[in-house]
């Protein structure tokens, strides 16, 4: 009786869905669990339903996930429900502890390798027995393809025609990274290493190759549970199928709309493909989502409704539980600066209206972006946290710039302009202007030192002026070692207190986190989706990726992107995966006429006369400003307007909108208009209402009484 008044407890405050979820046969199990369903508390409470019903017992539990953090929080909630004894691990961390565990057996009284941390010191290494030099950021690129290599179970000798057959970016020519890859496994076994995918395999080889070791481990094992199920690569899936052994007691939770990780071997197609690998499977759909508002459900929803391909088929529309919050906003900025000042000025705002600043969240495309919004947050005095990635400053390669740029004083000409300088100081450290290299951490790190090149040029554009007497200056063109000046002292600002700050991290880090406020800045054509992404794949992964952005606010969230990326520079489209910027609702479906309607309204230009945000919405434009930016309404001036809106709407037996909306008179007592001009600037004021109420409004503007400019008479239209 007890226990099953412990399980009944289990099961109160569960949805419906959640409910079946738990109470599910045993048996292969698939939980579709759409972002903030509360899939954590569906699979944890399904263990522990099953262990205190007698169905299971605990110690036979099996748990994985592909984090620690999210393996410690799995066994806090089982132990919080009253049931211990389940082993909740990383796929590597229960891989580890099960080679350790036989490697006496296995290895034959021999010493287990020793695992190795990174790859990249081998990989140097290993590229260099091949000839080809590779320096830190190089590395980091060759280890990552053999990492996907490795996790796909693709061999040294077939990685050429895997690689091409995937459609990979190598960093260098595919035979090459064959031949580092090659000379990577033979460094390995000479020094009696292994890495984490060796160990992987060791694991999936002792139970495969060796009956009495499977027979321990399955006998140990009998009920199975994989969270974040999208992201399994083949390794993985063979280390499952190992530890199942032809079984079926399984249950996976996922959501292939958060599929994001696949240039790292993963892929969603075992989540996909799952009801049919297991005949009879039941399947459970978890989509009230109690994390967002329904406003930013909403949009998340409208992004990924747009979604094509083989992960299309489990989409979840999403239905937001909590009370409604505000509208997301929508903005467009001159230039990236521009856009970086004003997320930065809003952050501000929200920490002095009481929002703390880990709660506060600044998402982008790469890791390489973050320097903007650094330099932008400690300008604006908010504390700041760099999350999956060093902060700019910090960054090897931008250490050693600096370090060139200074010894560069000595043997640059001075009367040399600074961006050429700047550019000719890079060549030290093998940066060139021209095209960024392929390869992820390559990239990164040429976009970085590109950075530096940028900030040159902003910096040289603004001559230093000297004084020479008494109301005299000229002005000097600012120098290398005035550059150099510069740099350390926006080094020395950005050492910022970081325990309580605004969270910066790219789009990849920030999944499996969540924010009250998130900003999802750079949302522009090539760089969400990226350029590098060339297949129908590949761009329905960034398009996921934003959707997994999306989803990280609880309640307040802010898109923008710059229309450039530097003031003057050449013109941008938005992301073609955000239908707000797109009033024909089509996107690259839309007709010719939807798209010139589309071209029309982009001309339209109307900026907010306080941040100098590109307004969107229709009221906003009216209001010439940003409805989080402050109000100057004059209330007296509204009140006659409105008074005298409500003479004229009667005399002509209209509605009163007909003749001014809200939104209009709240502009008109905003802006106070005192010149035809300024009252024809102001949306929903054309050329016939111009006509019929021009000097009237100016004249109430002015100061002018309702009765003195609205007699008692009839309006002819």
């Amino acid at each position: 009786m007890v226990v099953h008044s412990a399980a009944e407890r289990v099961l109160a405050g569960l949805d419906p869905e959640q409910r079946s979820a738990v109470t599910a046969p045993a048996g292969p199990v698939c939980i579709l669990a759409g972002a903030g369903t509360g899939k954590t508390r569906a699979v944890t409470s399904r263990i522990a339903h099953r262990a205190l019903t007698g169905d299971i017992s605990a110690r036979h539990v099996l748990a994985v996930t592909f984090t620690a953090r999210a393996a410690a929080e799995m066994r806090a909630r089982l132990s919080a429900l009253g049931v211990g004894g389940v082993q909740a691990r990383t796929f590597h961390a229960a891989a580890l502890r099960q080679v350790r565990y036989f490697a006496p057996r296995l290895l034959e009284g021999r010493a287990m390798p020793e695992l190795l941390d990174s790859k990249v010191r081998v990989v140097t290494l290993a590229a260099a027995k091949v000839g080809l030099r590779a320096d830190r950021a190089a590395a980091r690129d060759l280890a990552g393809e053999i990492e996907w290599a490795k996790s796909s179970l693709v061999e040294p000798g077939e990685y050429v025609v895997a690689a091409a057959k995937a459609l990979r970016e190598t960093p260098h020519e595919p035979a090459k990274v064959a031949e580092v890859f090659d000379a990577y496994e033979r460094l390995k076994r000479g020094n009696g290493v292994i890495d984490f995918e060796d160990m992987l395999r060791a694991a999936v080889w002792g139970i495969e190759e060796h009956a009495d070791v499977a027979e321990q481990v399955r006998g140990q094992y009998r009920h199975l549970v994989v969270d974040e199920y999208q992201d399994v690569n083949p390794l993985q899936q063979r280390l499952l199928d190992a530890w199942l052994g032809g079984r079926d007691d399984l249950t996976v939770v996922g959501d292939a709309s958060q599929t994001i990780y696949s240039f790292t071997g993963a892929t969603s197609s075992y989540l996909v493909d799952f009801p049919r690998r297991y005949r009879g499977a039941t399947v459970v759909r978890l989509v009230r989502d109690y994390r967002s508002t329904p406003q930013v459900v909403g949009l998340a929803n409208a992004v990924i409704s747009q979604a094509r391909g083989a992960e299309a088929r489990l989409r979840l529309e999403l239905h937001g539980q909590r009370p409604p919050g505000p509208e997301p906003d929508l903005r467009i900025f001159t230039d990236e600066p521009a856009e970086a000042n004003a997320v930065a000025a809003r952050c501000r705002a929200l920490i002095d209206g009481g929002t703390p600043a880990r709660e506060i969240a600044v998402l982008f495309r790469t890791n390489a972006q973050s320097e903007a919004y650094e330099k932008a947050l400690t300008e604006a005095a908010v504390p700041y946290v760099v999350q999956g990635a060093e902060r700019f400053f910090e960054r090897p390669e931008v250490r050693q710039a600096m370090i060139a740029l200074r010894a560069a004083t000595r043997s640059i000409p001075g009367e040399t302009p600074l961006p050429a300088a700047v550019v000719e100081g890079l060549a030290a450290v093998g940066w060139a202007p021209d095209a960024p290299p392929a390869g992820g951490a390559a990239r990164e790190r040429w976009e970085a030192l590109a950075a530096l090149v940028q900030l040159a040029e902003e910096y040289a554009a603004t001559p230093e002026v000297v004084p020479i007497g008494e109301a005299v200056a000229i002005e000097r063109p600012v120098t290398l070692g005035d550059f150099n000046e510069e740099l350390a002292r926006r080094a020395a600002q950005q050492h910022v207190p970081t325990v309580e700050g605004v969270t910066l991290a790219s789009l990849h880090s920030a999944k499996g986190l969540e924010w009250d406020a998130v900003f999802l800045v750079g949302l522009a054509e090539g760089t969400l989706p990226t350029t590098y992404a060339k297949t129908p794949e590949q761009v329905e992964e960034e398009r996921r990726l934003l959707y997994v952005g999306i989803t990280r606010a609880r309640e307040w969230l802010w898109l923008s992107y710059a229309a450039a990326r530097s003031p003057g520079g050449r013109a941008r489209r938005p992301s073609r995966f955000l239908p707000q910027l797109d009033r024909s609702g089509g996107g690259e479906r839309a007709g010719a006429g939807a798209a010139r309607r589309t071209e029309r309204r982009r001309a339209q230009v109307v900026s907010c006369r306080i941040c100098g945000a590109t307004l969107l919405a229709g009221a906003d434009r009216k209001l010439g400003r940003c409805p989080t930016c402050p109000s100057d309404l004059d209330e007296e001036l509204y009140e006659r307007l409105r008074e005298w809106r409500q003479r004229v709407a009667g005399a002509q037996k209209v509605p009163a909108y007909v003749v001014f909306t809200d939104a209009t008179l709240t502009a008109l007592a905003e802006r106070k208009p005192g010149r035809i001009e300024e009252l024809i600037a102001i949306a929903g004021i054309g050329p016939r209402k111009l006509g019929l109420y021009g000097d009237t409004v100016l004249a109430l503007v002015a100061g002018a009484g309702v009765g003195e400019v609205c007699p008692q008479k009839s309006f002819e239209i």
